[in-house]
């Protein structure tokens, strides 16, 4: 299959373009559509824990991507009134503990060696390509033109035009919104950027890690918060809107919200799609990443699931005699375990952001550690 088969996939972020990079490298024909203009990220931070760079060690960029972003000794979960620890995460031995880094990175980053893979491998590239459609084995752009494969893989997002084929519903606003910024470490972040972690209470909570050798800190504030759901990365946000949903929050807080006083600063709504029961659809066209099973960010999972799904996916379809086989192979080993993290993902959220922060951490954690999910292996898992 690998020397005659043709994948052309709708959508250039990291899912779609590690699928472009293992498919290419695996003998497929691949062609990838992305609608912007340009090929690349946002300014925001992405968290990769083992199990997501596996998948990068698959197509050999583990160590590339750990170079460029940093490696946490350590975290905390700290008290939104007063900043106290109340639990301390080791992350020094993940290496040995899993058989690969735990890594945060710049998304633009990491998405410039995913491109350059992509070029090296020989995936076929295009810019401006915004899917309106897709049907049969054909992707149509907005502007008419029309793209053929043997396998049409949709990796274009929560608001996937590929994903209309197998459910009309859109994604639905999950009652949290939040707010992104990237703050140049200076004085009065050092010891936030030295420590990473997450600060928790009632309804909201605050992560952060530092990128770029860190110079900056990666800060997302989540908030349950109703009446504003617009989706959207580039979106900008008032400083004071923010500084009124955490004004009772400790000094540590207020220090991350001064900086973000200073821009850029963006909010967006954290918007989900519902579980799909199958993700195939006449034979040849599938789905991966949010377009399969966009999920809310509070296990950190969304980008390691598209990794795993492309390199699975992979897989799949390499060591399978047709295209159908490959995908319900792939299927068959991706369904379950993502429809898992969807569903932990969004009780997480309620764990992580009750009424009760004194009591966290004295309980038995659900996280993603503790869950088992960095042990995965999209590598070798059973096909």
């Amino acid at each position: 299959m690998a020397s005659t088969a043709r994948v052309v996939i709708a959508g250039g972020g990291i899912g779609g373009m590690t699928a472009a990079v293992a498919l290419a490298q695996a003998g497929f024909g691949v062609m990838l559509l992305e609608a912007a203009a340009q090929f690349g990220e946002i300014g925001a931070g992405v968290t990769l824990s083992p199990n997501a760079m596996k998948g990068m060690d698959h197509i050999g960029l583990c160590e590339a991507v750990a170079q460029a972003g940093i490696e946490p000794s350590r975290q905390r979960i700290q008290h939104w009134q007063d900043g106290r620890i109340l639990r301390a995460v080791e992350r020094g031995s993940q290496r040995d503990r899993y058989g690969a880094p735990y890594v945060t990175i710049h998304r633009a980053d990491l998405h410039q060696l995913l491109l350059a893979a992509a070029r090296d491998a020989g995936v076929d590239l295009h810019n401006g390509a915004c899917v309106a459609r897709s049907v049969g084995n054909t992707l149509v752009l907005t502007d008419g033109r029309r793209f053929e494969g043997d396998v049409i893989v949709g990796a274009d997002g929560v608001k996937s035009a590929v994903r209309a084929r197998f459910d009309e519903v859109p994604a639905q606003f999950t009652g949290h919104v939040a707010w992104r910024a990237l703050l140049p470490v200076n004085e009065d972040l050092a010891a936030l950027a030295g420590y990473p972690g997450i600060h928790i209470g009632p309804g909201r909570m605050i992560t952060r890690y530092p990128v770029r050798a860190g110079t900056l800190l990666n800060c997302v504030f989540f908030a349950r918060q109703a009446g504003w759901d617009q989706e959207g990365w580039t979106i900008p946000a008032s400083a004071d809107d923010l500084a009124a949903t955490y004004a009772t929050w400790c000094g540590e807080v207020q220090a991350m919200i001064a900086a973000a006083r200073r821009g850029p600063l963006f909010k967006w709504a954290i918007n989900a799609r519902r579980p799909l029961s199958n993700w195939i659809e006449t034979d040849c066209v599938t789905l991966l990443g949010d377009a399969a099973h966009a999920m809310t960010p509070f296990l950190g999972q969304g980008a390691a699931t598209a990794i795993e799904d492309a390199i699975v996916l992979t897989r799949a379809l390499a060591d399978s005699a047709t295209v159908a086989e490959g995908l319900r192979r792939y299927v068959a080993a991706r369904h379950a375990r993502a429809s898992f993290i969807q569903a932990e993902s969004n009780a997480n959220a309620d764990r992580m952001q009750g009424q009760d922060s004194d009591s966290f951490g004295l309980a038995s954690l659900r996280d993603e550690e503790s869950l088992g999910l960095f042990s995965y292996d999209c590598r070798t898992v059973a096909l």
